[in-house]
């Protein structure tokens, strides 16, 4: 029998990612609306990790299972590290990304190479049923690219360009992503922080 992970997002595309990092875990790996739990949460941190809590404290009020979640925005240093933690509602959260991103692009018309930096970065934030919490978060340094480029990720994936690939996140592959990519990194290291909850509570 499977331990329970909710991860607080409707995201499925995401839940796919954690399943793989977390596969050779015995976890299964649910969304808030699988585990039935339907509740509107305030994102109103000043951090990544902040946000990651409010979500994670919020849906632990609701199971004993083990509850994480992600905070994650794009970072662009040419405009002073913006959308940042506003990411998902940099012009309104309504609006398509294809629209978010042609704003970007436009907004470093003139600039090349490393004037063009960016990074994402990622926190997990993961609330335990006896209520300990701990949090990771990693990055992954990368440039805007001149226009949108592939169809396997989504939100930023399409304008963040990854030297060390020659590629757009959401031109790489699944397994390259998950390798390269904040979210991946972040995860790793909750799992092993998901390994130590284990061996400290299963002696």
């Amino acid at each position: 029998m499977k331990n329970k992970i909710i991860f607080a997002t409707g995201n499925k595309g995401k839940v796919k990612e954690i399943q793989e990092i977390l596969k050779d875990l015995n976890y299964e790996v649910l969304t808030m609306k699988e585990a039935g739990i339907e509740i509107a949460i305030e994102e109103n941190g000043k951090t990544y990790e902040e946000n990651a809590l409010i979500k994670a404290r919020s849906v632990a009020q609701h199971t004993d299972a083990i509850v994480m979640a992600d905070d994650s925005g794009l970072e662009v240093d040419a405009m002073d590290k913006s959308p940042g933690v506003l990411s998902a509602r940099f012009m309104g959260e309504d609006t398509s990304y294809r629209i978010k991103n042609a704003e970007i692009i436009r907004r470093l018309e003139g600039k090349e190479g490393d004037e063009r930096s960016a990074r994402f970065v990622c926190a997990i934030a993961a609330v335990f049923p006896d209520k300990s919490e701990v949090t990771t978060r990693a990055t992954i340094e990368g440039l805007i690219g001149y226009e949108e480029q592939g169809e396997n990720g989504f939100g930023y994936d399409p304008i963040f360009y990854v030297p060390e690939f020659g590629k757009t996140t959401a031109q790489l592959s699944p397994e390259e992503k998950n390798q390269v990519s904040h979210r991946g990194k972040a995860l790793r290291l909750m799992k092993e922080e998901l390994m130590k909850y284990e061996s400290n509570h299963c002696k």
